[in-house]
């Protein structure tokens, strides 16, 4: 669906509609003290765009998809970098007893692991902290870098993807979080690390652009 910019009249009529629909289009005219004839191109673009539903001698009703179909297109236009929040990371060398102190602290369901010029190296989830914990006495001297889930196996998005792009990626890969890279060399698999969107940044993402 392609989002269609409304007039002010159609925004009123809409108004209208959600209030106090089913409505005629005669009530509607009378509403704006306009007359029908007036009114016909307005309610003929609302009608062929979803918007309102036409049932004839009942008159118009509101289409609530509408609304949801118009914040998912909103939604696609969004791109990652408007979005993005702080990364949080540790060096690659860093104990896991360190990560899992710190993924409590920032409260946050991933790690990004960077290496020393501060490039991408691994992400470690709470996951692998947990079974990294269970049975192990040494986690003081165990490396995130043995557990962390390495490159190519980091899925990553770039910071000028859209953020239905980066929606997907975290439902097709059943993953929580997303590091928000800037390309230092394709061919070589290194990438900075500038942010993290997650599946709440996506949620807060459509709730925002539902409530405009």
């Amino acid at each position: 669906m392609i989002p269609i910019k409304l007039s002010k009249r159609q925004l009123e009529i809409l108004e209208i509609v959600k209030e106090a629909g089913p409505i005629t289009g005669r009530e509607i005219a009378e509403k704006l003290s306009l007359t029908r004839a007036t009114l016909r191109p307005d309610l003929a673009i609302l009608t062929m765009a979803g918007s309102l539903e036409a049932k004839p001698r009942v008159g118009y009703f509101f289409n609530p998809q509408s609304e949801v179909r118009q914040s998912a297109a909103n939604l696609a236009k969004q791109i990652v970098n408007n979005y993005k929040a702080h990364p949080i990371v540790v060096q690659k060398s860093a104990s896991v007893y360190d990560a899992i102190v710190q993924i409590f602290l920032e409260d946050v369901g991933t790690l990004y692991a960077v290496d020393k010029d501060g490039l991408l190296a691994g992400v470690i989830s709470r996951k692998d902290l947990l079974r990294a914990a269970i049975g192990n006495n040494n986690l003081e001297e165990l490396p995130v870098s043995v557990i962390m889930t390495r490159m190519p196996n980091i899925v990553t998005v770039k910071y000028d993807e859209s953020l239905l792009d980066a929606a997907k990626k975290l439902i097709h890969n059943h993953i929580d979080s997303l590091p928000v890279v800037r390309e230092v060399d394709k061919e070589k698999d290194m990438y900075e690390v500038i942010g993290r969107i997650t599946k709440t940044t996506i949620t807060r993402a459509y709730v925002e652009l539902l409530e405009i």
